[in-house]
């Protein structure tokens, strides 16, 4: 037994050296980490425990036979960060350049499947060169077994793809199933067709940074949930991140002690946003006085900036905040920011995540290009996700609140439970200058000076209809609050809201727009 233990340590040390040092000079060359150096960064210190690391193809024909690895090129098993159950896969691409074959793929099955079946989020570390081309349509299969347990696993647990490395083909599908992508500057990319293969069919010439890299994912197609320079701080953000999730859907987010203090007053806030509507600020100082000690991970940070959806901490309860931003397009909804927030709206409702809508909007993008690409459709996947959510809502407007945006941006009329106003805040079909342009045309044109007239008419029109306490005499708002009280507003209604039941029609699923 002694001699079959020494043999047994000498494969476990040959599976953990991986390849060769030449192997692994070529990856670091590249800038890039090993698998399991990157799985030493994700994980607590001594806490993976690997699964099938002794697997190994049985592939024949191309040379395969004579080239069979230990762990067929992915790194599998589970750990714990910050102390909770993690699974992790983790693709090697020192062995046949991280690609998938059957061997490859049954061991992601199994430990996407343990994920599932114990409630944990899974992680995946990517870093591969697609499809294993030599085991052929088996390695296909692979892929399709990855997105069906993907789709079984979305609002069930949280799943985050990290790509680390290259992405392409049917391969890219998977991250895009997931709750969040975080990519790495220069090493990572995504497409579905590569640069040759554009350039042979458009003529078009683009490096693959340039066609898939994570800038363009993060800031052009919105694929990318976060971008970092290098894996290092990616790792240790995906740390961060995973400390603000459930472990499930039938959990709530890990609650700490705040040591800011609930009741803090912002008076800050009195000089941060200006009362004049038309006169931009940013939102994001606004989260940052409000929320425990300033911290907030924002998602889609470039992407659709005219809107915020950042996951923060208030009282020590985590919350979603789905905010208007005043310095981008004036904080109006667009298509792309519809899509942004419809999509935040539904991960913090799979999850339990309470939901804090800050508005001061305008309106939608008007523009022929916003209506040929379908705002009405996609404006209504935000309506419809938060008339779907069964999460705590409170919703809090700050200034203007306008036509189909203000009903959009939660207000109680499609389900909000607290809606709250500043003292600055104006609810209203329109703007108080185009209402009056329509309201009183003929008035106007019909004056000796249509310019003193129009003048005139649009402050009654803003004194009889826009005033701050309008909506708030007929029950649409329930209080209008000091911008100092915000602070402790929000989490004490947070705090009477944490016991919230709400029950959904009986149903398959529902029909959202596409």
């Amino acid at each position: 037994m002694a001699a079959r233990v020494a043999e047994l340590d000498l494969i476990r040390r040959d599976v953990r050296h991986g390849p060769s040092e030449k192997a692994t000079e070529a990856q670091h060359a590249k800038g890039k980490l090993t698998a399991r150096e990157r799985i030493d960064l994700l994980l607590d210190e001594g806490s993976f425990h690997e699964v099938e690391p002794l697997r190994r193809h049985r592939a024949t024909g191309f040379g395969l036979e004579a080239r069979r690895p230990y762990t067929d090129g992915v790194i599998t098993g589970w750990g714990t960060v910050h102390g909770r159950t993690v699974f992790v896969y983790a693709h090697d691409f020192r062995i046949f350049g991280g690609a998938l074959g059957e061997a490859h793929a049954q061991k992601i099955h199994k430990i996407m499947d343990m994920a599932l079946a114990a409630g944990a989020p899974l992680v995946s570390l990517n870093d591969g060169a697609g499809a294993r081309i030599q085991e052929g349509v088996t390695a296909l299969a692979g892929y399709g077994g990855i997105f069906q347990r993907n789709t079984r696993a979305s609002g069930v647990i949280p799943q985050i793809s990290v790509m680390l490395g290259p992405c392409a083909g049917g391969a890219a599908y998977s991250p895009a199933l997931t709750d969040f992508v975080f990519m790495v500057r220069e090493t990572s990319q995504m497409f579905i067709t590569g640069p040759d293969v554009v350039r042979a069919v458009t003529g078009e010439e683009i490096t693959q940074n340039g066609l898939g890299g994570a800038d363009v994912h993060a800031g052009t197609s919105g694929v990318a949930h976060f971008a970092y320079d290098d894996e290092e701080t990616c790792l240790a953000e995906v740390r961060y991140l995973l400390s603000l999730l459930p472990q499930n859907n039938r959990e709530t987010p890990p609650a700490t002690p705040a040591g800011d203090p609930a009741e803090r007053r912002n008076d800050r806030l009195l000089e941060l946003v200006p009362v004049d509507g038309n006169r931009p600020y940013d939102m994001r100082a606004v989260i940052e006085e409000l929320v425990d000690d300033g911290e907030h991970m924002e998602v889609h940070e470039r992407w659709a900036t005219n809107v915020i959806t950042t996951l923060a901490r208030l009282g020590g309860q985590v919350v979603g905040i789905v905010a208007s931003q005043p310095l981008r397009l004036a904080g109006v909804l667009d298509i792309s920011a519809s899509e942004k927030a419809a999509r935040f709206v539904q991960l913090c409702d799979a999850f339990s995540i309470p939901l804090v809508t800050l508005v001061d909007v305008p309106g939608f993008l008007p523009g022929v290009d916003q209506e040929h690409g379908g705002v009405i459709r996609h404006g209504a996947k935000l309506l419809y996700a938060y008339c779907n959510a069964t999460v705590p809502r409170i919703s809090l407007i700050l200034r203007k609140a306008y036509g189909g945006a203000y009903i959009v941006m939660d207000s109680q009329s499609i389900g909000a439970d607290l809606t709250y106003a500043w003292p600055s805040n104006e609810i209203a079909v329109m703007g108080a200058e185009g209402a009056a342009n329509v309201v009183f045309r003929r008035r106007i044109a019909d004056s000796d000076d249509p310019v003193t007239m129009r003048r005139q008419l649009v402050k009654e029109y803003r004194a009889e209809l826009m005033h701050p306490y309008y909506a708030a005499e007929r029950g649409l708002i329930d209080d209008v609050i000091d911008p100092a009280e915000t602070r402790a507003t929000l989490i004490h209604a947070l705090a009477m809201l944490r016991t919230k039941h709400a029950i959904g029609p009986a149903r398959k699923h529902g029909n959202p727009p596409v």
